[in-house]
């Protein structure tokens, strides 16, 4: 089989971004949403980003045209999906409504036709169930910005054949994406699986360090090699993100996540981050701004709490069958910005020490803080 036709259901900021790049591909898109006025928005968004390719001389003006003439707005389903060979769904991130979505497709679309779900947190296997060919369901999940971001994690649900999962890779690639395969449909996939609870772990450490947002930020920057600080990058993200991955992941697996309930006070405070100017930090609406974090802040953290919970996850989706360390250091490179590899960092602190620290959480606050056995192998 060959992907020629693509379908997007949903034209938010994933749908039309991976719209844009899958017309830039070369490939016919038709981007669908229930409303024409949410399509002509997208339609605008997708003209703007390709005019400032254009105005940087990154495409010509006919090269514009020409993506912009591949991308076809459609509100009817069936019309949608006529000739799709992959249809790549992008709507918001409640099952409930991704099911209502998938009886709705299963209806419309032709056997042949590939499922992809851009979802971030929710189980691919559990999704794939509602369709009548689960063996060709996928999780696709692109990160945001999809016009900017490399990686594509693909999340294979527990009935999915090798098949589509090479041609999901193979289209992934044709994008010019970088995949990054997650082997099992774990909670929260690779990147989330590490990322999330590491905020609600830096609310914890800054509580038992007794020490500030920008201290504790700092060190993430300056000593773990992070773009950002784990508060400015969870500002960036947005606190109705992370706390409806925290709720999804929590649901299904206790031991990746221990909730603090500050990110759920910050939601329901509507403290959302950057977009909507107060999150951990205060912003300004006239220019993007990044928090004023220094090496000499850095030094009043101790990083060794914060490294562990990250790599106590990392371990986990190696033990599990998930990933392979290899693959959880591109994906963190990609997906997190992060400009050393995680197990060099955790070997300059020390793999002992680590765990060490690990144990002795433990003893304090529960078994969520057991160290994984491969961290103790490595000892």
């Amino acid at each position: 089989m060959e992907i020629k036709n693509v379908t997007v259901l949903g034209s938010g900021i994933m749908g039309h971004g991976i719209s844009q790049v899958s017309a830039m591909a070369g490939y016919n898109v038709v981007l669908r949403d229930i409303e024409q006025r949410f399509l002509d928005n997208a339609m605008e968004k997708i003209k703007w980003s390709l005019d400032k390719l254009v105005s940087k001389e990154k495409i010509s003006d006919d090269e514009r045209n020409k993506i912009i003439s591949k991308i076809t707005p459609m509100v009817d389903l069936n019309d949608a999906v006529q000739d799709s060979d992959l249809v790549i769904e992008a709507v918001p991130e409640i099952m409930d409504l991704k099911k209502k979505v998938y009886a709705e497709l299963d209806k419309a679309a032709d056997n042949h036709i590939i499922f992809a779900s851009n979802t971030s947190t929710l189980p691919i296997t559990e999704i794939a169930n509602t369709v009548s060919k689960p063996e060709r369901f996928i999780g696709i999940h692109f990160f945001n910005p999809p016009q900017l971001m490399k990686l594509v994690e693909v999340i294979p649900g527990q009935n999915t054949s090798e098949s589509i999962v090479n041609l999901t890779i193979d289209f992934v690639k044709s994008v010019k994406k970088v995949p990054v395969i997650c082997r099992k449909d774990v909670p929260g996939f690779i990147i989330n699986r590490l990322f999330i609870p590491l905020v609600h772990e830096a609310c914890y450490v800054m509580e038992r360090q007794k020490i500030q947002q920008r201290e504790i930020d700092s060190a993430v920057k300056y000593k773990l090699g992070f773009p950002m600080g784990i508060f400015e990058l969870a500002d960036f993200t947005g606190m109705d993100v992370i706390h409806k991955a925290t709720i999804e992941m929590h649901l299904r697996d206790k031991k990746v996540i221990l909730p603090h309930p500050r990110i759920e006070q910050l939601f329901n405070e509507k403290k959302l981050g950057k977009k909507n100017g107060e999150g951990f930090y205060k912003y300004s609406d006239e220019k993007y701004e990044r928090i004023d974090l220094s090496e000499e802040l850095a030094e009043k953290c101790e990083q060794t709490q914060i490294v562990a919970n990250v790599l106590n996850n990392a371990a986990w989706l190696v033990t599990n069958g998930a990933s392979d360390i290899i693959e959880i250091e591109k994906a963190a490179s990609l997906g997190l910005g992060l400009k050393k590899p995680l197990f060099e960092t955790a070997n300059e602190i020390g793999i002992q020490k680590i765990v060490d620290e690990l144990k002795k959480l433990a003893q304090q606050h529960g078994t969520f803080y057991e160290p994984d056995p491969l961290l103790v192998s490595m000892c």
